[in-house]
């Protein structure tokens, strides 16, 4: 994919950090909104979505909340609520509609490009989990957006659905699976990649690559000073924009402590730990189809979520 040559320039209206796949978006809304409007994308790498847009950097479930059992969470009262899980589905479905848009207008190729058919599954075991995941069932059962969600305790057909999984494991042990069916998997690096395209053909866009933001600031009429350097060359600029959206990944943290806003204060990180396995043994790899999320243990954080992906 060519790479954006037009200039620098020193004065934009909006400026996005980071070419991944939350700048792509907005880039694209702003500019379907206003077309007048100038916007430019700093990003630190040689391409767009290489980081958490990337389709081995992230799960690729649009967390449509199939199969995420964080999103409905267990009271200490034993009722499940499911309103988190319905108010993502609702968003997946308006992302869903955007790409759709940006299919027709010819901005993105075939979506067999960036998003395809994937059953989303849910597997627990354990008599609590099991009651858990049935309570869950149910209770989605009374929104469309869940409409033709399987729920099964039956070890055989669960073997069906996820082989790999079920294989080995305990007959004493109570499980029990949901299954949709409609579920997708969608390539956020290859999606990001069609949106900054078409957005580097549009007048006024501009994407600069092996760019780094340095610090932004306050200009004192209502607008930002952006700080940057080419690190190709090691040349500094300063760009000043109306607006700043900071999509930086793990720098957005490190950016946004540097703009002088009461709003920066109170947030902070911490460092998470995990394993990210790939397989390339093909015969392994045919045994296994769908997205398979389990139940994080009492105690541990939503991303502890053990799962398996095609």
């Amino acid at each position: 994919m060519a790479k954006q040559v037009r200039p620098l320039v020193q004065q934009t209206d909006v400026v996005l950090m980071g070419a991944g796949i939350m700048s792509a978006t907005l880039g694209m809304i702003l500019k379907e909104l206003d077309p007048s409007i100038t916007i430019q994308i700093f990003e630190r790498l040689d391409q767009a979505g290489l980081e958490s847009s990337d389709a081995w950097h992230n799960a690729g479930t649009g967390h449509a909340a199939y199969c995420e059992l964080n999103y409905t969470p267990q009271k200490e009262d034993g009722t499940v609520d499911i309103s988190k899980a319905v108010k993502i589905s609702e968003a997946f479905e308006v992302s869903k509609e955007f790409w759709s848009y940006l299919v027709e207008k010819k901005y993105l190729p075939n979506p067999e490009e960036f998003i395809s058919p994937m059953p989303h599954m849910s597997l627990v075991w354990g008599q609590a989990n099991v009651e858990f995941l049935k309570k869950r069932y149910e209770l989605l059962q009374g929104n469309p957006l869940f409409k033709g969600m399987l729920y099964t305790e039956d070890r055989d057909l669960m073997s069906q659905w996820a082989p790999l999984v079920m294989r080995g494991r305990s007959t004493k042990q109570p499980v029990a699976a949901t299954r949709m069916d409609i579920g997708t998997d969608v390539d956020f690096g290859s999606l990001t990649r069609g949106i900054i395209h078409q957005l580097s053909t549009m007048p006024g866009v501009t994407i600069h690559y092996n760019m780094e933001a340095l610090d932004l600031d306050p200009d004192g009429k209502g607008g930002w000073d952006v700080f940057l350097k080419d690190l190709s060359s090691g040349k500094k600029n300063k760009v000043n924009t109306n607006f700043v959206f900071i999509g930086a990944g793990g720098a957005t943290l490190h950016l946004l402590k540097r703009a002088e806003i009461e709003e920066r204060k109170g947030y902070g990180g911490f460092p998470v730990g995990g394993l990210w396995l790939k397989c390339l043994n093909e015969d392994l790899i045919q045994k296994h189809y769908g997205k398979v999320y389990g139940k994080a243990t009492v105690g541990s954080p939503p991303m502890s979520v053990p799962h398996i992906d095609t």
